[in-house]
């Protein structure tokens, strides 16, 4: 199953529109990490490419408990770090989800987001925080108001040396994350597609100033195996130039 997954993957790194001009970074599982592409590994295959490779280092998710769903323990973690240095990675991404607006679950998911993050520095990579506040929370906005709060004070304790890269769910509010966005550790603050159509994603997503889409399904919405090469690159590309305009907008 594996191997047609990354056949799938493979399709569409190499495919002609996914160029450095409209693509910053990819998030590899990490099987994809230690695979080949054309011959190379994946990470390095990206590198050749101008685009940025990062590697998935959770273990998925644990049981809701107080509205959230902390990540499991991440009994890999250091080898994997290792392996992705080796791997040449320039960072990381792990994902927690925010259901309700739960002060202290909210909290939890800050704190362990951090706690991570700390190990991953320590490697040379830069983490991708990513606490999703699920789009279908009754609460959103007000989850989204208690997760930027302890965003805001987790980032005021990190080193000044240290920045790292913040991925959630586009806001209820436009431009709400605009001081995150300003904050001088982070390096990007990114938006998951967290379920929407890739159209509906695109006009939330332009009305967010200074914010960059990390789309995964969004992108590939429209894309089958059973495509000809001709049409899986016309749909891979217009659905890259719609998400990269909505990016700049």
């Amino acid at each position: 199953m594996f191997d047609l997954m990354h056949q799938m993957r493979a399709r569409v790194v190499t495919a002609a529109s996914f160029t450095s001009d409209r693509i910053l970074a990819a998030i590899l599982f990490e099987q994809t990490m230690d695979r080949t592409i054309e011959g190379q590994l994946t990470g390095e295959y990206l590198t050749a490419r101008g685009i940025v490779p990062i590697v998935k280092v959770d273990q998925g998710l644990a049981e809701e408990e107080d509205g959230v769903q902390l990540m499991r323990p991440l009994t890999k973690l250091e080898p994997l770090l290792t392996r992705a240095v080796e791997r040449t990675m320039f960072g990381t991404k792990m994902r927690s989800v925010i259901k309700a607006a739960n002060p202290a679950g909210i909290r939890a998911i800050v704190d362990q987001q951090f706690a991570v993050a700390a190990q991953i520095l320590s490697h040379g990579l830069v983490p991708i925080l990513e606490p999703e506040v699920d789009v279908h929370a009754p609460d959103k906005a007000e989850a989204e108001n208690l997760l930027k709060a302890d965003l805001l004070a987790a980032l005021d304790g990190l080193p000044r040396h240290q920045p790292v890269i913040v991925k959630l769910s586009i806001p209820t509010v436009p431009d709400f994350y605009t001081d995150l966005i300003e904050h001088p550790l982070v390096l990007r603050l990114v938006a998951l597609s967290g379920g929407y159509s890739q159209s509906h994603a695109c006009r939330l997503l332009a009305e967010n100033h200074g914010l960059s889409a990390s789309f995964s399904r969004a992108l590939l919405e429209g894309l089958t195996v059973q495509q000809s090469d001709a049409a899986f690159n016309a749909v891979l590309a217009t659905s890259i130039e719609r998400i990269y305009a909505a990016s700049t907008t």
